[in-house]
């Protein structure tokens, strides 16, 4: 939910970027422009004659606008590459103990605790993705829990057989994770 508003959000914003940058380029060639525009003519100016003398005789000012607006440009471009970023780890680096790395494919080691945690009493599926980088993963475990299922039990498996396997075979100090445990919807029983 979070993705979506901050990608609608970023949408709106550069939506309304790119409508006052047409209106004003719009204006700069002499087309007509709505009536609530500020400007009217195409010699009209953001900062007026007076407006940008008023600070030239402080010789900060001008270089503190154009620091302000180099950050600000620096931090939308670092907002706009995040939006972009994978959070999946695509390989886990794994030290061989021969003084070189291995690499492990991260969808790998998702299918293989996957399957590992759907095998397990109670768990009807399970979905895990990698996060974090390719030294230190991290997991985010999502368990459907069937209807019989003992979530403490589940989650207590889940951690002291699963994830330790895991991060034994692959070698990591350690594998943080996030679990999420959901339980199945079922039809409510009779009784007679």
């Amino acid at each position: 939910m979070l993705r979506l508003v901050n990608r609608l959000l970023l949408a709106l914003v550069g939506l309304i970027l790119l409508c006052a940058g047409g209106v004003v380029l719009a204006q700069g060639l002499g087309w007509a422009v709505p009536s609530w525009w500020p400007y009217g003519g195409p010699h009209d100016a953001l900062l007026t004659r007076a407006n940008r003398e008023r600070w030239r005789g402080d010789g900060w000012w001008w270089p503190v606008v154009i620091a302000v607006l180099a950050v600000v440009v620096v931090l939308a471009l670092w907002w706009l590459l995040a939006q972009f970023r994978r959070a999946r780890s695509a390989e886990v680096l794994i030290d061989s103990g021969d003084g070189e790395a291995a690499v492990l494919r991260g969808r790998a080691l998702e299918n293989a605790l996957a399957d590992d945690a759907e095998s397990m009493d109670g768990v009807a599926r399970a979905d895990v993705r990698l996060t974090g980088r390719r030294t230190g993963p991290g997991a985010r475990v999502r368990l459907l829990l069937e209807p019989h299922a003992v979530p403490g039990g589940v989650l207590h498996r889940l951690t002291d057989e699963t994830l330790a396997r895991a991060r034994d075979s692959a070698g990591l100090a350690s594998l943080p994770a996030e679990v999420r445990l959901r339980a199945a919807r079922h039809r409510a029983e009779r009784v007679s």
